[in-house]
């Protein structure tokens, strides 16, 4: 049955108002919008509102046509005042639902056709300025509906209906039968108020109904722009499977590996929908969810908070992972394995984090850790000579990759661009470098710039000195034709060593590229003669056995890791390449006549990382662990997907294979292009994401900060669907749903 939670809206709003008392049998009818559809649910005519089941509740579009479906109202017909309701929802985005009601006292102003005046602030900052009289015209006719549209056009909420009853409107369904249910308070004040003292009805002073009717109008405005600003959401029809993980074939020795996208992502839509996310206000928590959300932290965390509390006198912040979510306050952690974490409360969660992406195999994967364990038992985590698994993992490296002539194993990945940015102004001769705005490409000082807001410039290098991003540049996000701009400008300044860039997007596709922008950018790195670094951090392998650039089937001259390069353990990263780029990278204590660049720490390419990251590789490779896991994030979006349909929300669910996002505020997508909305909405937009990553915690599930995740090997369907129903908890606590 299509439309369920609205028809559900409508049976409990019936029943609500039965149980007070203000619906007798049949009296009256109720309608439910149904989001993102131009339809609504109503009750049936002629029905006893005590039975009515889920079934029963009709669907009706906005011309006032009753839309019968399989297994929906099964021969009943939708209440003759249903053009009346479809007239309401076409003329008023904001309103949710409506009840038309024949209640006694409001009735009786009915029969004297005389309207209610501002009688209290509380009538007009939720009814509006009056309630108005709406002309006569027989029941159920077009007349009727004509007469009701032109009223509610005013932005009230409450209307008396000459001779007839009375119409309520509201945001939501619980709105709407407290609009009616205050009508009802009010007329009978009114009435009272007539019979004692005739002509002597006092109302609140002008400017106190122009306050409390300014605020009514401004929640009007807020939640009609979340209609009028919308697009249609992605339909994802009930009967459809979805994707599986089953579906994906094994892979025989020698095969070629595939890769995690089953289908590009449609960037122009999805960026569409993301400005129309961006374009509305936030949509969160309403306020008694969010209490129970933080009513969790503070009664099954207590562990987590006393240790994270104590760890803030030594601790800086009381945590040291910029991964870690720190909302209401961080949670501890004491076992991983496979898709699932447990914190020291014994809480288990849906790990969708792992680690910021590096675990593509599952937390803890047990065959790499006893082989990593056999090669520690023997030569130790770290020797400061040459160990044979430095060797191994740059062969394993460019089997995959075969543009990875040679790698140079470091510390981090943050070390790694470090070290590939020197490397491109030595082997080019030139000094300048360009980013993509908005970019993580680590801490160090040259490209602490622009960082996830795009043209915020050194918006966050505090403690950075200018002279360090004096030779750094952005371009926005998508923009080929300002990197050029960029690259010529540059020429005039010496020329540009190296163009760096996240290939799926900034942030890991916050905002994704077209297919086609990593060649454009390629060609024009080889028209002006600058390298160009690809930062595959995170989509290094969890692409593909080919990373991002075997997939997108572009040549960088640099190529940066970590994370993944060992599987997570630590020590992850480094920096690959062509072998006469690579050569800068020279180690030992002459210096072959200056040509090296200086480089190194004595962790990097220790036998525990370069181990772990081998067989990591090997065991990847063996299990079709990248394809597998984009099949996971293919289940978990389009399920996403068909939660956000289902609730009617503004949110955005895309993927590009096991890089899964779930954007509900947008903050990522606000830039220095619109600052003053930048500097209006970005702390209420970042609250809001902080909210709902809480409130997925709360409900077993572990985000990147509530709106990014990642999937894996151990993301089985059993898993993924696990996930989909703890989703769909946390949506139906959502404001307005």
């Amino acid at each position: 049955m299509k439309h369920r939670l609205s028809r559900q809206h409508v049976v409990d709003m019936c029943r609500t108002m039965l149980d007070r008392g203000y619906l007798k049998a049949t009296e009256g009818n109720v309608s439910v919008r149904v989001p993102g559809h131009e339809l609504y649910a109503v009750t049936p005519s002629n029905y006893d509102y005590d039975k009515m089941r889920v079934e029963d509740v009709c669907i009706v579009d906005f011309r006032g046509k009753h839309v019968p479906d399989e297994g929906g109202a099964g021969g009943l017909v939708p209440s003759i005042e249903c053009g009346m309701h479809a007239n309401i929802y076409r003329e008023r985005p904001d309103v949710n639902a409506i009840v038309h009601t024949h209640q006694p006292y409001a009735s009786a102003l009915a029969f004297l056709r005389k309207p209610i005046p501002a009688l209290t602030d509380e009538q007009v900052r939720f009814l509006g300025k009056e309630v108005a009289i709406i002309d006569y015209a027989p029941s159920g006719t077009g007349f009727l509906a004509k007469n009701v549209q032109k009223k509610v056009a005013s932005g009230d909420n409450a209307f008396i209906i000459a001779n007839h009853g009375v119409v309520a409107v509201g945001t939501d369904p619980s709105r709407a039968v407290f609009n009616m249910a205050l009508l009802e308070k009010v007329s009978i004040a009114y009435l009272m108020a007539l019979a004692s003292e005739a002509g002597k009805v006092y109302t609140i002073p002008a400017t106190i109904r122009e306050i409390a009717f300014s605020k009514l109008r401004k929640d009007e405005k807020r939640i009609a722009s979340q209609i009028v600003d919308a697009v249609e959401p992605v339909r994802v029809p009930e009967e459809e499977e979805l994707p599986s993980v089953s579906d994906v074939p094994d892979v025989a020795p020698g095969e070629q590996h595939g890769y995690m996208i089953s289908e590009y992502l449609d960037v122009p839509d999805t960026m569409r929908r993301l400005k129309a996310l961006v374009a509305q206000p936030v949509r969160g928590l309403r306020h008694d969810a969010l209490l129970d959300v933080l009513n969790y932290f503070e009664t099954k965390c207590t562990a987590s908070k006393e240790i994270t509390e104590r760890a803030k006198r030594r601790i800086p912040g009381g945590v040291q992972h910029n991964l870690a979510f720190n909302y209401p306050f961080p949670l501890a952690v004491d076992k991983a394995e496979g898709a699932h974490l447990t914190d020291r409360d014994g809480n288990v969660y849906i790990d969708f984090l792992q680690a910021g992406g590096p675990t593509i195999l599952g937390s803890n994967y047990r065959p790499v850790n006893e082989r990593v364990a056999a090669v520690i038992k023997e030569s130790g985590p770290v020797t400061g000579l040459f160990h044979e698994y430095e060797l191994k993992l740059a062969e394993i490296i460019n089997r995959y990759m075969p543009h990875i002539e040679m790698y140079r194993s470091l510390g981090s990945g943050t070390e790694a661009v470090m070290a590939a940015v020197r490397a491109a102004r030595a082997k080019t001769g030139k000094k300048m470098v360009i980013k993509v705005g908005g970019a993580y490409h680590g801490w160090s000082d040259t490209v602490v710039y622009g960082l996830r807001v795009p043209g915020s410039f050194r918006m966050n290098a505090k403690g950075i000195p200018w002279g360090a991003t004096g030779r750094t540049r952005e371009a926005f996000p998508h923009d080929l034709g300002a990197l050029k701009r960029k690259l010529i400008e540059n020429r005039l300044r010496g020329g540009t060593a190296a163009v760096i860039v996240e290939p799926f997007g900034p942030e890991s596709g916050t905002r994704p590229v077209p297919h086609d922008y990593n060649a454009a950018v390629r060609e024009l790195c080889t028209e002006f003669g600058a390298m160009l670094i690809f930062d595959e951090v995170v989509t290094g392998f969890r692409t593909g056995m080919g990373g991002a650039a075997g997939y997108f089937g572009v040549t960088p001259d640099l190529t940066v890791f970590g994370k993944a390069v060992s599987g997570g353990y630590p020590m992850a990263g480094g920096v690959g390449g062509r072998a006469d780029i690579m050569s800068v990278f020279g180690s030992g204590l002459d210096g072959k006549s200056g040509a090296h660049i200086q480089v190194g720490g004595t962790l990097s390419a220790n036998p525990l990382s370069c181990a772990a990251g081998y067989f990591a590789i090997q065991e990847m490779a063996r299990t079709n662990a990248p394809v597998l896991a984009g099949r996971a994030g293919d289940r978990l979006t389009r399920g996403l997907q068909r939660l956000i349909d289902k609730y009617g929300l503004p949110y955005v669910a895309y993927n590009q294979g096991s890089i899964v996002h779930l954007e509900c505020s947008g903050v990522m997508l606000l830039d220095m292009r619109s600052p003053i909305k930048l500097l209006k909405e970005n702390k209420a937009r970042k609250t809001l994401m902080e909210q709902m990553g809480a409130a997925y915690a709360a409900h077993g599930i572990i985000t990147l900060a509530g709106s990014r995740m990642y999937t894996s090997l151990a993301d089985t369907d059993e898993v993924i669907d696990d996930a989909l129903a703890r989703f769909d908890q946390v949506f139906a606590l959502v404001e307005g749903v």
